[in-house]
């Protein structure tokens, strides 16, 4: 088009026209020249209704929007220069998605006013053939496994009962491939189609064909392993390989190991969920592992070496003398590994002090002549003054 037009004259509209007259007429508008309607026409005939159409959808994206049409209203085509937004014209399939994107359902899912129409008098959607695609469930089964086994990673083998082609007919539902059939109702599409004539035109709407059941198919000899439906169950074994690092109620999904779906369609998928066991000795947070140890009050006096549970073995911790009760030992790399990345955690070690609550005379009196030692009496150094400020924390 050579001269633009006036956006209120391409929409047949005065400047005082509400937000409900500008939706109607661009209605009108996007009903007469969306391209869907002039599929069959001739060349120039599609020319001319693209632009018909293109000129009515920027005349909508501007005066839809206040901010927009208030410029224009201002200022004319200067005012919006480069704001004229979605060119409505592309992007959606049909007629059916831009009216429904326009007013947000008015014509719901398909023309929902109208019965579930997807198409008007030759245009929008067609004579619509739906192949429908089969997938089959998903399968979700845990796995337990120990610090050990999360540490290093492992491959587990688990017993599961899960649906796979009929070996006897190939997944088909019929032996032979003759005994499969075209449905004569819907022809293959899988729906049928029903025409209507509204305010608007024809209108089509589309349901699941009754005698095939949508399956656009008919068997007439059934595989009798099977009964026709091309699944039967097993009981199989899979071989699940664990990263190291896992952590309880992490799931792996191995993609395609679930159930068989109908006429060889694409499998489900096998979800593992990951149950920790727990350790006897080590608690684990993330990567992390926690250990805690009791020492008797000698030990921690004149200091000692303890051995310390780890995964893959000992790990031979050296005490220092004067010890006190709460010390944290870190023992670093020593912990788990992050799953499918660098680093490891670490081992803390704590120690607790044991007293004992009764002596006998003897040790009593070796107490005794120690109490007033300088020795014995509480000189915090800033290590041992920091411990107690964080173990008064605790109760």
């Amino acid at each position: 088009m050579a001269e633009k037009r006036d956006y209120y004259e391409v929409l047949g509209l005065s400047k005082g026209a509400s937000a409900d007259d500008i939706k109607s007429a661009y209605r009108k508008a996007a009903l007469k020249w969306h391209p869907d309607r002039w599929v069959d026409g001739s060349a120039e005939e599609k020319k001319t209704a693209e632009e018909k159409f293109k000129e009515a959808s920027e005349a909508y994206s501007i005066l839809s929007d206040p901010d927009k049409r208030a410029r224009y209203d201002q200022f004319g085509f200067s005012g919006v220069d480069g704001a004229a937004g979605q060119d409505w014209s592309q992007g959606f399939g049909n007629l059916e998605d831009l009216l429904n994107n326009l007013f947000g359902g008015a014509f719901g899912g398909g023309f929902g006013g109208f019965g579930g129409f997807s198409g008007f008098g030759g245009f929008g959607g067609g004579n619509r053939t739906t192949q429908r695609v089969y997938r089959g469930q998903d399968i979700r089964t845990r796995v337990k496994l120990t610090l050990e086994e999360i540490a290093n990673g492992c491959e587990k083998e688990i017993s599961i009962e899960r649906k796979r082609p009929c070996p006897d007919c190939g997944g088909r539902g019929s032996k032979n491939a003759s005994d499969i059939k075209t449905c004569p109702t819907c022809k293959g599409a899988g729906q049928v189609q029903h025409t209507t004539n509204t305010l608007f035109g024809r209108a089509m709407s589309y349901t699941t064909c009754p005698q095939c059941h949508g399956e656009g198919k008919i068997i007439s000899n059934p595989c009798r392993s099977c009964d026709g439906t091309g699944l039967v169950r097993r009981r199989e074994t899979v071989k699940v390989k664990i990263p190291a690092g896992v952590e309880g109620g992490m799931v792996l999904t191995m993609r395609g190991e679930g159930h068989a779906a109908q006429h060889n369609g694409t499998n489900g998928d096998l979800q593992v969920v990951i149950e920790e066991i727990e350790h006897n000795e080590l608690k684990r947070e993330g990567n992390n592992l926690f250990y805690t140890r009791i020492i008797p009050v000698t030990d921690a006096m004149l200091g000692c070496e303890i051995s310390v549970p780890a995964l893959g073995g000992t790990e031979r911790v050296k005490l220092d003398a004067g010890t006190q009760s709460g010390t944290v030992v870190k023992l670093r790399g020593k912990g788990l590994p992050s799953v499918n990345s660098y680093g490891r955690g670490d081992l803390y070690v704590k120690v607790l002090v044991w007293i004992p609550r009764r002596l006998d005379r003897s040790e009593k009196a070796a107490i005794e002549s120690m109490r007033g030692s300088r020795s014995f009496t509480p000189d915090l150094n800033r290590d041992d003054k920091a411990l107690f400020e964080k173990e008064k924390t605790i109760f």
